[in-house]
């Protein structure tokens, strides 16, 4: 452990300290094994290096914060932590060799960065279907098909088949130009995205054409049976009640299927309920189906990202209070 003191200058310690030393209490809390102290305009800090670091960066954050708002939310100070152990998660994972789920083909790993990305592995490992739930940036995506590469890869599987609702074009697809693939490509991109940083070029291209590997919208899934595939449905929360149930029905033997989606994010018409939503309730107790639920603590993208879901998380919940007046 070690003792370092930070002073405060430039604003008010109370915008840093928090009324009656709140906000620093709310950090003490996220560290447990830390100590915080405040007087005058310093605050004193016995912690070991590792957190003393983070608190300090986190400090460091909230007097700009401060210095631009010259106001401290409780959600500002949340939101940091959170940060904070993310980053710390990334890094403790680089030298774990148990995240490691494929090389793309550039030579980088791709692993599972944050503790829910890891339950989905986990999952994966012990249940042969798995819902990913969870908000944009999350991850669900391209973990769930890392992990579809690496059962590909290790001949667990013969095919992976990517699924996604083509909810945008509804009834409009036949007038859009072009052939069924360039019609419906625009809306499967995310996929192929995901693909070509783990597979080559010239891989990705024969496994398309030989449909070792299967790029589908929701709607051509229908009496299909999928017997020793990887099957992952994305953007599930624009599935109806009846896709859902086609889709989960379409696995055969020796298959496997990942759901994705966010449910705060449905592109469905207000009359139909998404299939991700009530699905939770009517498969909630069988064996061999789970549940992983993200959120914006397991963002991956641009730091701002969290601070976007947070903020639309806030104001949802206030148009949900007035409308309850």
């Amino acid at each position: 452990m070690i003792e370092q003191s930070i002073l405060i200058h430039d604003v008010d310690p109370v915008l840093i300290f928090g009324m009656n030393d709140q906000i620093l209490q709310q950090i003490e809390q996220a560290y447990p094994k830390a100590k915080i102290s405040a007087r005058g305009n310093t605050i004193k800090i016995v912690s070991t290096p590792e957190d003393f670091s983070e608190i300090n960066e986190i400090i460091d954050q909230l007097i700009r914060i401060a210095l631009r708002n010259k106001a401290i939310l409780s959600r500002d100070v949340s939101t940091l932590i959170n940060m904070k152990k993310s980053e710390r998660i990334v890094a403790e994972s680089k030298t774990d060799p148990d995240d490691v789920l494929v090389h793309t083909h550039s030579g980088a790993l791709v692993r599972a960065k944050t503790p829910n990305q890891r339950k989905i592995v986990e999952s994966c490992n012990n249940n042969d279907i798995v819902f990913a739930i969870g908000p944009a940036g999350t991850g669900k995506t391209y973990t769930s098909v890392a992990i579809a590469v690496k059962a590909l890869k290790e001949k667990k599987v013969k095919k992976i088949v990517l699924v996604r609702p083509a909810v945008e074009a509804g009834e409009s697809l036949g007038f859009l130009p072009g052939d069924l693939k360039e019609k419906i490509d625009p809306y499967l991109r995310p996929l192929y995205d995901a693909l070509e940083e783990m597979l080559d070029h010239d891989r990705l291209e024969i496994n398309l054409a030989k449909n070792i590997i299967e790029i589908v919208p929701l709607a051509y899934m229908r009496g299909r049976t999928l017997n020793n595939a990887f099957v992952i449905l994305d953007e599930a929360q624009n599935a109806t009640n009846i896709q859902m149930k086609m889709f989960l029905t379409r696995l055969g033997f020796n298959s496997r299927a990942i759901i994705t989606g966010d449910v705060t994010q449905t592109d469905l018409p207000k009359m139909k309920e998404s299939g991700l939503i009530s699905i939770q309730k009517i498969l909630k107790n069988i064996n061999g189906i789970d549940f992983v639920y993200l959120d914006q603590t397991d963002v991956v993208r641009h730091k701002l990202i969290r601070e976007i879901i947070a903020a639309y998380d806030k104001h949802e919940a206030e148009e949900e209070k007035r409308g309850q007046k």
